[in-house]
C-alpha cells in the first residue's frame, strides 16, 4: 500500500495537487482530521485500494497528532510519503484576495497576513516529514507535472533536486542549499544568446568556454558530494540544492543541468526543475 499525505499552506495548491494524484488513480480523501488517518487508511485497504492520497492540514484540530501517527503507519509497513506545500506570504495574499475565498484561520480580530503567519507557524513541524515544494511561482499545469514526478520516483533513500531560479523573482522556499552564480559571465548580454535557456548548446558551449564558469561547476559538485553522505546517514528523503542566477534563464540552467547528469551518472536519484522555465 502506499499512502501519500498533502498538506501545507492554505493556498499553496494542495486542491491541485489531491486532483493531480486523482488522475493518477490515487483513491483521494480530502480534509480528513488527522486522528482518523489509521482507520481510514486500513479500512481502503480492506476495501482493496493500494494508491490512497489524503488530504491533512490546519483544518484538522487534531493536526499535532500527525508526525506520530506517521511513524506509526510506516512501523506497520505502509510506505507513507508527504507532500508539503509552501509558498510565499506575497503569493498566498495575492491568491486569496483575487479567489475571494476566506482563510481558514482568519476572522474579524486577525488580518489575512497574520492568518498566514500563524498557519505556518502552525505547520512548521511538518515541513521537515517529507517533499517540500514552493509553488509560489508555478501555475496550475507546472504543479501538476511536479506532482507526477514525485509520485513517479523510487522513494527509498535520499532523492536529488536541482532547481535553477531567478534571484529577482525571490529564493525558493524549499532550497536546502542555495548557490549563487551571478558573478559569472552572463549570456544575456550576447545578442544572438539573450533568447536562448541554458539547456541550448550556443549558451552551453558559451559558459563551457569560461574558466570562472568551470570552477565554480566543480567547486559546487565537490561540496554536493562531500556532504552528500551526511544527509544520507541522517535518514533524509529528499536534499534540494537551488542554483540562481539573475533571471534564472541562462547560467542557473546551464549549472543545474550538468549537475542533474553528474550525480545521474553515480547512480543518485536526481529530480530536476527550472522554476522560471516552468
Amino acid at each position: 500500500m502506499q499512502l501519500i499525505i498533502v498538506t501545507g499552506l492554505s493556498g499553496s495548491g494542495k486542491s491541485i495537487a489531491l486532483k493531480a494524484l486523482e488522475d493518477s488513480a490515487y483513491y483521494c480523501v480530502d480534509n480528513l482530521p488527522a486522528t482518523l488517518l489509521p482507520e481510514t487508511a486500513q479500512h481502503l485497504v480492506n476495501a482493496g485500494q493500494t494508491r490512497i492520497a489524503v488530504s491533512i492540514d490546519t483544518r484538522s484540530s487534531t493536526l499535532e497528532a500527525l508526525p506520530e501517527i506517521i511513524c506509526s503507519l510506516r512501523t506497520q509497513g505502509i510506505d507513507v510519503q508527504v507532500l508539503f506545500l509552501e509558498s510565499s506570504t506575497e503569493t498566498l495574499v495575492k491568491r486569496f484576495s483575487e479567489t475571494r475565498r476566506r482563510h481558514p484561520l482568519s476572522h474579524s480580530d486577525v488580518t489575512l497576513a497574520e492568518s498566514i503567519r500563524l498557519e505556518r507557524e502552525m505547520l512548521e513541524q511538518l515541513g521537515d516529514l517529507g517533499h517540500r515544494m514552493d509553488t509560489s511561482d508555478l501555475n496550475p499545469n507546472a504543479l501538476r507535472t511536479w506532482v507526477k514526478d514525485f509520485i513517479a520516483l523510487d522513494h527509498e533513500g535520499l532523492t536529488l533536486l536541482f532547481t535553477s531560479f531567478g534571484f529577482k523573482h525571490g529564493i525558493p522556499l524549499d532550497a536546502d542549499y542555495v548557490f549563487d552564480v551571478r558573478c559569472l559571465p552572463n549570456p544575456n548580454y550576447e545578442p544572438m544568446l539573450k533568447p536562448l535557456t541554458g539547456r541550448d548548446p550556443p549558451v552551453v558551449a558559451f559558459l563551457e568556454g569560461q574558466p570562472l564558469a568551470q570552477t565554480m561547476y566543480e567547486d559546487i559538485r565537490q561540496f554536493v558530494e562531500k556532504w552528500l553522505p551526511c544527509f544520507m546517514r541522517d535518514n533524509r528523503s529528499y536534499l534540494t540544492v537551488a542554483v540562481g542566477c539573475t533571471g534564472g534563464q541562462h547560467r542557473s540552467v546551464y549549472f543545474t543541468e550538468r549537475l542533474t547528469q553528474h550525480f545521474r551518472s553515480l547512480q543518485h536519484k536526481v529530480l530536476v526543475r527550472h522554476r522560471e522555465l516552468e
